[in-house]
């Protein structure tokens, strides 16, 4: 040990129990005897101790007022009140003990040396108090989001007004905000990325198509798998998660919120199927960011910024999913398709759709399968298959509705029975837009249930509202 450092003292890695401390101090100390414990081994000095808890306290904890405020003074000057005020937060001391988990001996070195850094003269003479004052109180702070917001909203911003498509800055922050995202931790059983697909929870999705022509949905019951898959490049118009032009597919994890999400109108009818997931798909839970969390110890420098990610990352998911106007999507979206084509192919983990909440169901989930997961698997048929939807039959008073499929197969199969009654309507699917191109490699995702698939006649539509009276004022001029 040099002259100069006589009068400095040292902590070992054994009396700062912090474990992120304990270790730091353990790999970078240099050997020394300790000044608490006398043991010879890792220690640094109390000055870069008494830095660190500095710096600590200024990211994670703010020094409470010694004031009551105007309310406060109103209640203890309410003779009927028994209000007794007492300061926030707890003596500093004691906060630097605890973060530290060091001896109250060594806290009071440390403060020692922060009092006489941040002390002033003048202000101890007006009996200020100063930010290490033995007499200040410390709470901690949450983390603040304003930062990441601020930067959102440039985002934002950009996108509509100056860079749409090619925006480095907006690449980075995507990748700073998504970035290694499976590794947060949230609520049990509540993961931000899902495994869906065979052998996990989610298993199927639910999809729903309107229609006001009874060809197409004649069509669309023949072959729910071409007709209520994904749409073609050339019809997919512009929606929350995708550009126009770019086919996904929209689904819900319940037959209902897939039917409100169309939000079909009266008189119009909507087919509803289900379809199953049959290979490994991995899903961003927008749902489950408002639980989301991450921890660490205040020491590492890294913490507060990542607490901060955290926070943002709580509001973005509600943000990302509330209710558009119609005249406001050709804006509003362009945030959230930035985002789902960023995740799509950019991305580190690499994702194939997004689970968020519906703004038609309270309570209510959907999904969208990027491009790359959209494709649905087409129903196995055999060459020369004729299929024919049936619709319902008259009677001598009304029209029955009675929606059957019929499937008829060459003579070298069985063919399935049909009730010689029926109504049949024969289907061309050389005819139909929504045909698989040939060329189209992407391995298929999903498969249609047939047994499923539902027709809903809508008669009408309940709104649900909160109601909110006007008050209206009269009073003359005054000049």
């Amino acid at each position: 040990m040099n002259d100069d450092d006589d009068d400095q003292k040292y902590i070992c890695y054994e009396c700062a129990e912090e474990p992120y401390l304990a270790n730091l101090i353990e790999k970078d100390g240099k050997t020394v005897e300790c000044s608490y414990c006398g043991h010879p081994q890792a220690c640094i000095p109390m000055d870069e101790l008494a830095d660190r808890v500095a710096t600590a306290f200024d990211d994670h904890y703010v020094r409470t007022s010694d004031q009551s405020d105007s309310w406060q003074q109103s209640l203890q000057s309410d003779r009927e009140s028994d209000y007794v005020w007492t300061r926030d937060g707890q003596p500093v001391l004691d906060a630097i003990e605890e973060a530290a988990a060091i001896p109250q001996e060594v806290a009071k070195d440390v403060l020692d040396i922060l009092d006489d850094r941040h002390g002033d003269v003048e202000a101890a003479a007006m009996g200020e108090e100063t930010e290490f004052s033995s007499d200040s109180y410390y709470e901690e702070k949450g983390a603040s989001a304003q930062g990441w917001h601020e930067e959102w909203r440039n985002f934002e911003h950009s996108l509509k007004t100056e860079a749409r498509f090619f925006s480095r800055c907006a690449s980075e922050l995507l990748a700073r905000v998504f970035g290694n995202i499976d590794a947060l931790k949230t609520k049990p059983r509540h993961p931000i990325v899902v495994d869906a697909g065979p052998g996990r929870r989610l298993t199927h999705l639910y999809r729903a198509r309107v229609f006001q022509s009874d060809e197409k949905l004649e069509e669309a019951l023949c072959r729910p798998d071409l007709h209520l898959s994904s749409p073609p490049a050339r019809l997919a118009s512009a929606g929350r998660m995708n550009a126009r032009g770019i086919s996904v597919f929209y689904g819900a994890t319940n037959a209902s919120v897939a039917l409100a999400e169309v939000r079909p109108p009266v008189g119009s009818k909507v087919v509803v199927a289900r379809f199953s997931i049959i290979r490994p798909l991995r899903l961003l839970d927008l749902t489950a960011l408002d639980g989301v969390r991450d921890g660490g110890s205040i020491f590492d420098p890294s913490l507060k910024g990542r607490l901060e990610r955290v926070a943002f990352l709580r509001s973005l998911g509600q943000s990302m999913s509330r209710p558009v106007m119609p005249d406001d999507e050709a804006f509003d979206y362009l945030a959230t398709q930035a985002i789902a084509d960023f995740l799509a192919t950019e991305n580190e983990p690499r994702l194939d759709g997004i689970i968020f909440g519906s703004a038609q169901s309270k309570g209510g989930r959907n999904v969208v399968l990027f491009h790359k997961a959209a494709r649905v698997e087409e129903m196995a048929l055999a060459k020369g298959t004729k299929i024919e939807a049936h619709t319902g039959y008259g009677t001598e008073d009304e029209w029955e509705i009675d929606y059957r499929v019929s499937e008829a197969v060459p003579k070298s199969e069985a063919p399935t029975p049909l009730n010689e009654k029926d109504d049949l309507i024969a289907f061309t699917p050389h005819f139909s837009p929504y045909c698989s191109a040939d060329d189209d490699y992407r391995d298929a995702a999903l498969r249609v249930d047939p047994a499923t698939v539902e027709v809903h006649h809508v008669g009408w539509v309940k709104i649900n509202s909160t109601r909110f009276s006007v008050t209206r004022y009269r009073h003359e001029k005054r000049d």
